[in-house]
């Protein structure tokens, strides 16, 4: 409950034109643990464990060495998780009655970032904003949906009509969330429960099939699991199996998800609040209670399921049909189980459904990370994009059930538009930047240069950074709110993989690699060129952002973000709302050392 002097706080920020109050959401609407799990499922089963099994076979040549990449990109995924859990539920910090209480706030890296590299000031909010405003989309999942349902109809070929499916599916998915959040949340959790069950059905034939089993004549033999050849003939060259790893840590990342919004307490008894939560914190209820459990213990299922699924695959889809054919692998191997091309068209709109799931997770938690972003004052009409609005159902339900006499109404359901708009525009901007490109270059492009930023480079940066609070900062391991399995560990696994990656990603591949020139038909060179040229992109913004701008308006811009904190049910702090304040005042420009 908000106290008299909250009260008076926002009502005074209210009728300040300068500042405006971001609402948080009613117990009600925040997100319990189903959705949590559901946002990972969601977000992590997408394109690439139907597509990629094959990618990352023809990139060692090696059913063996396949399956231990597999196995060791989720182990690299599970250690940045307990990264990220350590940092989400200790970051950031504020004062509290004379003392300092961390309170778990939406955005994801972004506040530990800030909070690890705050020198200069604006410096890290920039560099991040930048990358992740252009690049934290699925552009290349939504082509690889148009390319998908153009399959699934059997009209391939059609480039324009592939472009323009994938701006219909994100446009879909931002207009759910403008105007209906719990209908997002609701269809984002159908949508893992599909997911799951469609992996588990291919588990199923595949090891049916591995026992001898089949649903057309004749057994199937693929020969895969020879223990003589299972290991043959892998790859030599390093750059392939690098590119190949980076792949096969892809299909992982869903569980960035939870950390860009807030958490709430689970609620299995109740079917209307099972179904919310994750990459949002601030809009989860009692983010320390059960958060780490339930997040771990899904990536974990889903490192098993994964697993289980390349068996699958490789039980039944001989290792010349991987190296061949241009279908993808879901795709093979039903055709190859029920004897039917068909099979193949019917797994491919399963595909575009999978897609479009990681689609709509993908928007509703980005888009809270740039309007978490926007509340730092750094983008033009930084209050428009940083603001709530009130969904046009919730509005509906208003006039639908009128407030009853000596009922308190809860507040009304809130969705960041003009963030989901900010979201939309360099989500299709990426689409129209790679119309030159065939889809299936154009979706290469676009996951691989997702996958250097936001996997690599920003996984770096987190891990190296907490890595420097547990050695430097003697208060860190004993305020910090999660201690992880190992300690150190985890961070420096992840800090090792994600710097040897991002290096190894300007060595070239062999003539013969699936990844040369030739065969992917762009350059090597130009997503690692391109991902460290986000990091000089955001270093020129912030200059120009910090100096050259206040300079020519002779004013210094003041960001004042002042949360409204109460108490939780079981002794945590929650934050309830935000006032923030945007003033361009006539003073000295302030020095990095008076941060």
């Amino acid at each position: 409950m908000l106290d008299q002097e909250d009260l008076d706080r926002l009502q005074e920020a209210e009728a300040n034109p300068n500042k405006f109050v971001v609402r948080g959401l009613s117990d009600r609407q925040k997100l319990g643990a189903t959705t949590v799990v559901c946002f990972i499922l969601n977000r992590t089963i997408g394109s690439g464990i139907f597509i990629l099994p094959a990618t990352v076979f023809r990139g060692t040549n090696s059913v063996g060495v396949s399956l231990i990449f597999w196995a060791f990109g989720g182990i690299v995924a599970i250690a940045a998780l307990l990264v990220w859990l350590e940092l989400s539920l200790s970051i950031p910090k504020f004062e509290l009655d004379g003392n300092e209480v961390s309170v778990p706030r939406s955005g994801g890296e972004k506040n530990y970032l800030e909070y690890i590299y705050g020198y200069p000031k604006f410096l890290t909010t920039c560099i991040y904003g930048v990358m992740f405003i252009v690049l934290g989309n699925l552009s290349g999942n939504a082509i690889g949906f148009g390319s998908s349902v153009m399959k699934a109809a059997g009209y391939e070929g059609h480039d324009s009509a592939v472009r323009g499916l994938a701006v219909a599916a994100l446009t879909i998915a931002c207009l759910i969330h403008a105007f209906w959040r719990r209908g997002g949340i609701l269809l984002n959790n159908a949508f893992a429960f599909m997911k799951v069950a469609i992996l588990l059905l291919i588990i199923v034939a595949g090891l049916a099939s591995l026992g001898g089993a089949s649903l057309r004549s004749g057994k199937i033999q693929t020969g895969n699991f020879d223990i003589h050849t299972s290991f043959y003939q892998p790859r030599t060259d390093l750059a392939s199996y690098t590119t190949t790893l980076v792949y096969a840590c892809y299909p992982y990342t869903g569980f960035l998800q939870p950390f860009y919004v807030s958490y709430t307490d689970p609620f299995w008894s109740d079917f209307e609040r099972l179904i919310e939560t994750y990459q949002v914190l601030s809009e989860v209820k009692e983010p320390r209670r059960n958060f780490a459990k339930t997040t771990i213990a899904t990536m974990v299922f889903v490192l098993l399921l994964y697993i289980l699924v390349n068996v699958a695959f490789f039980s039944v889809v001989p290792k010349s049909e991987m190296r061949n054919s241009d279908l993808d692998i879901a795709s093979i191997f039903f055709q190859d189980v029920f004897g039917s091309k068909t099979a193949s068209r019917v797994m491919a709109g399963i595909i575009a459904l999978s897609i479009f799931g990681n689609i709509l997770v993908m928007t509703f938690t980005a888009s809270r990370v740039k309007q978490e972003i926007a509340k730092e004052g750094i983008l033009p009409w930084s209050r428009f994009f940083a603001g709530n609005t009130t969904t046009l159902f919730a509005k509906i339900g208003e006039k639908l059930s009128p407030q009853k006499a000596g009922v308190e109404r809860e507040e009304l359901e809130q969705s960041p538009a003009a963030a989901l708009f900010l979201h939309w525009m360099f989500s299709v901007f990426l689409i129209a930047f790679t119309a030159g490109e065939t889809p299936g270059i154009a979706y290469s492009i676009l996951v691989n240069l997702y996958t250097y930023v936001i996997m690599l480079i920003i996984s770096f940066f987190v891990a190296t950074g907490l890595l420097y609070l547990r050695f430097r900062d003697r208060t860190w391991n004993d305020t910090s709110n999660f201690k992880p399995w190992g300690g150190a560990t985890a961070a420096i696994l992840v800090s090792v993989v994600s710097l040897f990656l991002i290096v190894t990603a300007f060595v070239p591949p062999s003539d013969d690699s699936p990844y040369s020139s030739t065969t992917q038909k762009y350059s090597w060179f130009i997503v690692p060129t391109v991902g460290l040229g986000g990091l000089l992109l955001g270093v020129i913004y912030f200059l120009v952002f910090r100096y050259v701008v206040p300079q020519i308006k002779g004013k210094q811009l003041v960001v004042e973000r002042v949360p409204i904190i109460v108490s939780d049910d079981h002794g945590g702090w929650v934050q309830k709302h935000e006032i923030v304040e945007f003033s361009w005042g006539v003073q000295e420009l302030e020095s990095d050392d008076e941060k």
